[in-house]
């Protein structure tokens, strides 16, 4: 009897082990795994619906955008005149304007030299207009320039950018010179906008 008992024992484990061994060769891989690439795949899916919903959602504050003035005539981010001279003029028109706005009474910020470089007529379809910069400035100024003049419309670009600290700095037209500061020096440049027959 007790032989009896175990032979069934071990006929349970060994009908166990094949039903085991007979899962992990056809169950697993023909059916558990793929309903695991599957769920995978279903919740990237999810989560890709879930974004592409999130910016639907945007479309009314991009519509509202898009109907500003700026966005109506092109959103230009060229230099508005109409000859290199012309622009080389307004872009230095511009950096007096921000230099003034960064440092009132031209306390912290000061122009040394703007001298416009030559025309490269012939790089092309987009005319670049450049304007070599040298100024003396603070800090919390220079920073405030360099950003007004990247940030802004029409685009300007800051390139060849030398920075040089200072212990002592005198600002143009001060009775005693400022401590701390930069000497700055960059080219600022813009692009003429191309003529209606320029070849690219």
């Amino acid at each position: 009897m007790i032989r009896a008992d175990r032979d069934r024992w071990l006929a349970l484990a060994l009908l166990l082990a094949a039903l085991g061994l007979v899962y992990l060769a056809l169950v697993h891989p023909l059916f558990t795994l793929p309903m695991r690439a599957a769920d995978a795949r279903i919740a990237e899916l999810q989560e890709r619906d879930a974004r592409l919903r999130g910016l639907l959602a945007q479309r009314p504050q991009i519509e509202r955008a898009l109907a500003t003035p700026e966005a109506q005539d092109g959103g230009s981010g060229f230099l508005a005149e109409a000859t290199a001279e012309l622009a080389a003029a307004a872009l230095i028109q511009r950096l007096e304007r921000v230099v003034a706005d960064a440092s009132p009474g031209g306390r912290g910020c000061a122009i040394v030299n703007r001298t416009p470089l030559g025309d490269d007529a012939g790089s092309g379809r987009y005319r670049r207009v450049t304007v070599q910069v040298r100024l003396r400035c603070g800090n919390a100024e220079m920073l405030a320039v360099l950003h007004a003049l990247e940030s802004g419309r029409p685009w300007l670009f800051v390139d060849a950018l030398g920075i040089t600290a200072q212990r002592y700095f005198a600002v143009p037209g001060a009775a005693q010179p400022q401590e701390g500061g930069l000497d700055v020096g960059f080219n600022l440049y813009g692009y003429l906008r191309p003529a209606a027959g320029a070849q690219p």
